[in-house]
Order: structure tokens, then sequence, then C-alpha cells
């Protein structure tokens, strides 16, 4: 039985990720990834840099750690690297990004992530060896990891990097030393990573999300590669503007909607996976107001949800099943105005000595005659979290059925909930 490391449960626990998107790319609407148009330095000049703004939005939506783009594949480093001309320090801005967006995500109590592309564009690596590529990766990677305190997580990028011949150990080795307990995301580094890619960039997992990887992609352009089994949970990316994960400008007709996120996240985290949620803020330096709105929206829409269970007891273990009851359930034939209606039912799985359920059944008892029970879903696994989404129903009694299981099944919780 593979099991999980605490550090690997407490990502699970984090639940919401916001991704900040932001550098040179933001002062130069239209250009792509890729596209190889020039992005002069001397245009980065965010006047009015808030990071705190961006915690502030953050937090509204329930997220408990951010990541920002420290270097995309343009090569552009939001902190003055010494092994780079291409980075703040040649800019009118002249400051450190990656430091405000560190002490930003530490005064709002964030864990930190910083992002970085291995890969890039540009001149400026062309005639370099293998090796001396590795120097130039390695290089960068520690003066973020050594210049900013504790980081919690390094989120690597597969992109650009497919077919590419890192020294994999060697730099998964240095990042350990440099942050011991340090989270890495992403199949770059091959068996170095902890946490997995979904797959897709639409914040959204398979009903079947286990937690045992034998699968792992690396980017939108490799599907990925087969992996000895190990406990390496996913994340589900995706962007608040689906047009561009850098600023696109004023528009609200791109956005979002909180409903709609609310969706991304019973697909993500309803299916023991991560959400995280990216906002590009604009050459400024600052968040639209529209997408402010739409992350608070949506922070208020979930908890509005999923914070309040309605009235059932804890559940229980009873012939076999996992039960919740109202309270009602007991009064014997008849209707009773009292029983909730639901349409959400959460289950937490005790993941700790590894992951268990394989596949289950979820009955309700209904209003009137208790006696009788109605097949309301049919799941795979369960994990940290899973959401079952049903019609609306009256249910007296909702019961769990493990239809196929390895090992003793653990089920820490089952709540219902109502989203009307």
């Amino acid at each position: 039985m593979l099991k999980p490391t605490q550090q690997l449960l407490d990502f699970l626990d984090w639940e919401i990720g916001a991704f900040f998107h932001f550098g040179i790319r933001s002062f130069f609407p239209g250009h792509e990834d890729w596209d190889g148009k020039p992005m002069p330095a001397q245009a980065f000049d965010p006047v009015e840099l808030n990071c705190d703004q961006w915690m502030e939005a953050a937090k509204a939506m329930g997220a408990t750690y951010a990541i920002m783009t420290c270097k995309h594949h343009d090569g552009f480093a939001l902190w003055p690297s010494k092994y780079t001309e291409y980075s703040v320090a040649a800019t009118p801005f002249g400051g450190d990004v990656v430091r405000a967006f560190v002490d930003a995500c530490r005064r709002a109590e964030m864990k930190v992530g910083l992002y970085y592309s291995p890969a890039q564009w540009g001149e400026e690596h062309a005639e370099q060896t293998d090796a001396e590529y590795d120097e130039y990766f390695i290089s960068q990677l520690s003066e973020l990891l050594t210049g900013y305190g504790k980081i919690d997580y390094l989120w690597l990028d597969g992109c650009g990097s497919e077919g590419k011949n890192y020294d994999h150990c060697r730099i998964t080795a240095e990042i350990r030393r440099l942050q011991p307990g340090i989270l890495i995301f992403g199949d770059v580094l091959r068996e170095g990573a902890d946490i997995r890619w979904i797959g897709n960039e639409e914040g959204a997992a398979s009903l079947d999300n286990g937690c045992i990887a034998t699968q792992i992609a690396f980017s939108v352009n490799d599907a990925g590669r087969a992996a000895e089994p190990r406990f390496m949970p996913a994340e589900c990316d995706m962007r608040l503007r689906p047009s561009s994960w850098f600023d696109c400008k004023d528009n609200e007709g791109d956005l979002t909607t909180p409903e709609q996120l609310l969706g991304n996240y019973e697909l993500s985290v309803g299916r023991s996976a991560n959400l995280l949620i990216n906002a590009g803020p604009n050459s400024r330096g600052l968040l639209h107001e529209a997408d402010v709105r739409v992350m608070k929206a949506f922070g208020e829409l979930w908890r509005s949800v999923y914070q309040h269970p309605l009235p059932y007891g804890k559940v229980k273990q009873e012939d076999g099943l996992y039960v919740i009851e109202h309270e009602d359930y007991h009064a014997g034939w008849g209707y009773s105005a009292n029983v909730p209606v639901m349409n959400r039912v959460v289950i937490r799985e005790d993941i700790t000595h590894g992951q268990r359920v394989k596949r289950f059944r979820l009955w309700a008892r209904l209003r009137v005659c208790k006696t009788d029970r109605v097949l309301l879903y049919e799941g795979c696994t369960i994990g940290h979290k899973h959401i079952a989404v049903l019609p609306m129903l009256a249910a007296s009694r909702i019961e769990l059925e493990i239809l196929s299981n390895d090992g003793e099944p653990g089920i820490l919780e089952m709540t219902a909930h109502c989203y009307k």
C-alpha cells in the first residue's frame, strides 16, 4: 500500500491556490508563448505594483497558497538575477517583484509558491551544451531558493522542455538541499516531483482520479509517460480569463463566472485534487476590479454551499454501510417537512495509510417511504475529498456502499449540502 507523506496530506488540505502570471508579457498584449517577438526589458515598469491587493483577492477567493511566474518562457526574471541581463535590474522599475510577492504572501499568511519555466526562447542560451544550461537552471533556482526564506512550493512548467536532457537527479538534489521540505510540481525532473499536472488547463479532473499515479502528464505538447506507481496528488490549473494566462485587459465578457468556478471546484477539489486559479495582473501591477469581484464572489459562493452542511448526524457504520441520518428518519412512515432537500454529498476518506476505495455507490432513503431506497450515484475513487453532484432530493438518510476497495476503507466524514 503506497502511503502519502505528511507534506502531501497537507498539500491536499490547501485545496485552492491562486496563480499570478505577471512579467514582461504583461506589457505586450497580443504576444503568445514561443512567438519569439521582441519584448524589451525597458517596457517593464509596474508603477502601482501592489501584491497585497493580489493576496486580498486570493484570500477572499478561499486560496491558501499563491504562486507567481518568476521566469516564464520568455526568460525575463522578476528578480535581479546575476545570471541574465534580461531581468528587473535592466528596467525603469528596478525593484524586486519576487521579494514584493513573497512578503505579501507572508503578511497574508499564504503558502509561498514560485513558478519557474526551465525552458525559454531567445538566443542567449542557443549555443550552450546541456551541462551549461543545467548550470544556468540551477544558478537561477539557487537565487530563488536562498534569497527569500522558506519556499513552500516550486512550480516547474514542462512546456518547452519536451525532449530536453536535464540532469534530473542533480537538479532535484540541489532543490532539496536548498529547501528541505519543499513540494515540487511537474514532471520536468521525472522522479523528483511530488505533485502531478492533471493533463489539461481547464480546472477539471476525471471522475476516477486516484492519488496513485501510473501515468504522468508532462505538458500540453506531450501527453506524458508511464511511471512506477507512487502516491502523487494532482493539481488542476485554469485561467480566470480563458483567452490568456497574462493580462488580457479589463474585458468583463472574457471572465469565468463564479458559478462556473464552483463547477471547477467540484471537478477538482471534489475529485481529490487541488484547484489553481490564475489571474493576470495588469501593466500597472494590479488585478482588474472585475477579476477581484469574481474571485470574491466565487469565495462567497463555495463557502455558502460547502461550509454549511445540512442537519444530518455524523457518519457511522451500520450493516456494512457508512450512513448519515436526519433525526426524522426514525419517525417511521409518513411525510416530514423537516427532512432536508440536498443535491451535494461530500465524502472524505482517511488516506493517511493509503487510498483504498476504488468504487462506491450512494443511496438515499426518502422523506415519506423511508423503507425504500434510491440509487443516486456511482463513483470510483474518493481520496482526500469526493463531491457527488446530484439532482435535488429530500433524503432522510444517505448511505455509502463500498463496492471495491484495497484494504479496510476508512471514511472520515460524510456531509450533505444544497446549492440552490
